[in-house]
Parts: C-alpha cells; sequence; structure tokens
C-alpha cells in the first residue's frame, strides 16, 4: 500500500464506529490489514478503500486556474481597423492569416444568429458588410475557420455560436459595435 497520507473524514463518529463494530463481529476472527482499511473505508461512506484513496487524491488534486486573459496590442487594433471604412465594411482583405480571423469575427458579429441561410442569401448578407467585391472569400474564410457551418452539398448556411477572441472584441468595441 502507499504510503500517501489520506485524510479520513466521518460526519458523524458514532455511526462510524457502529458500522466499524458491526463489520468486525461480522468478519468473526481479526481482519487482515486490506480488509482493515476496507472497513474503515466503507464505515465513513465509500466503497471501499479505493473508492476512499480515490476521492482523497482527486479533492487534494488543485484546481486548475483561468487562463490569464490575451494581451490585446492597441497598435494592432488600430491596423485593424484601418481595413474597414467609415460605415464598418470591410474595404480590404487584410494579408497575414491572423488579421483575417479577426475581421472574420468581425463579418460573423453581424450575421443574424440562429438563422438558417441558402448560399444567395448568405452571399447578398455578405454583400453589405464588405466593399472589396468577394463574398466567396468572405464565405468560404468563415466556413474554414469554424464560424459558420454548411451542409454537404452548400445549401444551408448556419452561424456557429463561438466567444470571439480578446481582440477581436477589442475591434469591435473600436469599430462602434
Amino acid at each position: 500500500m502507499s504510503k500517501t497520507p489520506l485524510p479520513l473524514h466521518v460526519g458523524d463518529i458514532s455511526s462510524f464506529a457502529r458500522s466499524l463494530g458491526t463489520q468486525l463481529a461480522d468478519c468473526g476472527r481479526t481482519p487482515g490489514h486490506v480488509e482493515l482499511l476496507n472497513m474503515l473505508a466503507r464505515s465513513s461512506g465509500h466503497k471501499n478503500f479505493q473508492h476512499l484513496r480515490a476521492s482523497a487524491l482527486q479533492a487534494a488534486q488543485p484546481v486548475p486556474a483561468r487562463p490569464a486573459p490575451e494581451p490585446v496590442d492597441p497598435a494592432r487594433i488600430t491596423r485593424l481597423a484601418r481595413l474597414f471604412d467609415r460605415d464598418g465594411l470591410l474595404s480590404r482583405w487584410p494579408g497575414k492569416r491572423g488579421m483575417e480571423l479577426t475581421c472574420l469575427w468581425v463579418v460573423w458579429s453581424r450575421i443574424p444568429a440562429r438563422q438558417v441561410f441558402s448560399e444567395a442569401q448568405l452571399n447578398g448578407l455578405l454583400n453589405t458588410l464588405h466593399s472589396f467585391g468577394d463574398h466567396a472569400l468572405l464565405r468560404r474564410g468563415l466556413c474554414d475557420c469554424g464560424l459558420m457551418t454548411r451542409t454537404a452539398d452548400g445549401r444551408e448556411y448556419r452561424r456557429v455560436e463561438l466567444k470571439p477572441s480578446a481582440e477581436a472584441l477589442a475591434l469591435l468595441e473600436r469599430l462602434g459595435r
């Protein structure tokens, strides 16, 4: 057996003693080490010693800390905001993949949630959200990044409900949405 110290907590010492006494009397002989450990564990409300041990070790595990929020670079948000015109339309497609994803979050945020679109409907909506004339690029980007789903035949498109990144939220705030 392991030498790891395991705490044994009992809510009621009287019922613990009664249960242990009953188990010892039913045994009819002096129990061995493992049998005694199992009796103690059962008296404290566990199935057996292994269950007690697993519960104690799980309780001793540190609770993982929440990850620190992503730092947002204000200069990058300014560069990203320059890709949009005064009306908030995406006027240029960014050259860097990381910037593309953040811009797609802005487009995603302007697509109505919980609605099914045909390809033509989605194309029409995307044409109102950008001014560089390539709705197919946006449609493919949204699907490839997992921000939208489409059926295998491409007839139905749905927005996937996700939480935007900290950078995307900062850009949305900067654009006034």
